[in-house]
């Protein structure tokens, strides 16, 4: 017999939205969406170094020892979620709703029990259709490690839990409303036809910092000027950092491959500006393009 024991962990809980609607009107085309789904999710939950503990129906229950990469699986699974329902008309899309909370539970086994596995489960409930609600105790470790926004929305009550939790929206590519969403959430169309956010505010920052810095350069390079413009370098290297900041921003498309593209274009740079006749950024190139054909391949 197991032992019980307790832990602190981060629980994921994620279902479909209107399961039982969408298995009325296609049953087998639902079903197959549903592996495939599933599949994903159990995918990047274990890239993220998660493990699924449970699923039943169109349920599905994680654990993670680290919150940020709970997070990050979460908006990882959205994203992949994204493109799954794109060619799908907007009353046949499968959109799920994910909770996360850090807690403290009962652990027996491979299984996991208790008040943070309720509270994840009523997050759950409480997010958009293809959103994520965290807890505060998410929230805090997350704030500043995760380039997405957060919303509050209030304390939600949870049965048998005698304080209300705090929670927050992670807003990813659609807006979310300013107090707490209904449990239901908004319709797959209202969803797809909301805007997507391209950028947060402190990528905007830096961009700024860098028009500002880049401009000083110039003029220090052209009032010191001995025939050399040196102040390609240093503002290659802003330009790069400006570029990764703006990807790891980003939710519409794989950050990764994006990252590899950004490191492309900056070998090629430094190939030119310190070109001797020689085209060496050929083979760094190709092992990008490699890598990153890799990446996609493995996600699809």
């Amino acid at each position: 017999m197991n032992e019980m024991r307790r832990k602190l962990t981060t629980i994921f809980s994620a279902d479909v939205q209107d399961y039982t609607r969408l298995m009325g009107a296609d049953e087998e085309g639902t079903l197959a969406m549903l592996k495939w789904s599933r599949d994903a999710m159990s995918r990047l939950i274990g890239a993220h170094g998660g493990r699924v503990i449970n699923t039943w129906g169109d349920g599905l229950i994680a654990e993670f020892p680290s919150v940020v990469e709970a997070v990050r699986a979460a908006i990882d699974v959205q994203n992949e979620l994204v493109g799954m329902n794109a060619a799908r008309p907007a009353d046949g899309r499968m959109l799920y709703r994910i909770g996360i909370n850090l807690g403290d539970v009962l652990a027996e086994g491979d299984d996991i029990y208790g008040d943070g596995v309720n509270i994840a489960a009523r997050l759950q409930a409480s997010a958009p259709a293809g959103g994520i609600v965290i807890s505060n105790t998410v929230y805090d470790q997350v704030r500043n490690k995760v380039a997405v926004g957060f919303d509050f929305l209030g304390a939600l009550t949870v049965k048998n839990v005698s304080e209300a939790v705090p929670s927050y929206a992670v807003r990813i590519g659609v807006e979310p409303s300013a107090g707490p969403a209904p449990a239901a959430g908004p319709s797959p169309a209202v969803a797809a036809s909301e805007p997507v956010r391209l950028s947060d505010p402190r990528v905007r920052k830096m961009a700024g910092v860098f028009a500002v810095v880049a401009i000083a350069l110039l003029v220090i390079n052209l009032l010191s000027w001995q025939g050399v413009f040196w102040a390609a370098w240093p503002l290659l290297a802003l330009a790069f950092v400006v570029a990764m900041g703006w990807v790891r921003s980003q939710n519409r498309f794989d950050r990764r491959i994006a990252g590899f593209a950004v490191v492309g274009i900056g070998i090629v740079m430094i190939n030119l500006l310190s070109w001797h006749g020689v085209f060496w950024a050929i083979w760094p190139l190709l092992g990008l393009a490699v890598t990153a054909g890799l990446r996609w391949a493995m996600r699809r």
